[in-house]
């Protein structure tokens, strides 16, 4: 099971915004928003954060990736 952070980095940027001011918008340490840059999980308070720092909904910031393995 594997999570993608990638519209979050999109949304970001169309609101002009780089990855150190979110981290202090919501308070998160620099170890979590490693996490964030390398697709590893994070709790759902930090999700929730973001969510309302951003005004958005949690699939706006998280993707679902598939593991693709042979069966």
């Amino acid at each position: 099971m594997a999570f993608s952070y990638d519209k979050l980095w999109k949304l970001l940027i169309d609101k002009k915004m780089n990855k150190v001011a979110l981290r202090d918008a919501i308070g998160i340490s620099p170890t979590t928003l490693s996490k964030l840059s390398r697709d590893q999980y994070v709790s759902m308070e930090v999700l929730g954060k973001i969510c309302e720092k951003l005004n958005c909904d949690i699939s706006d910031i998280v993707e679902y990736k598939r593991d693709l393995e042979d069966k």
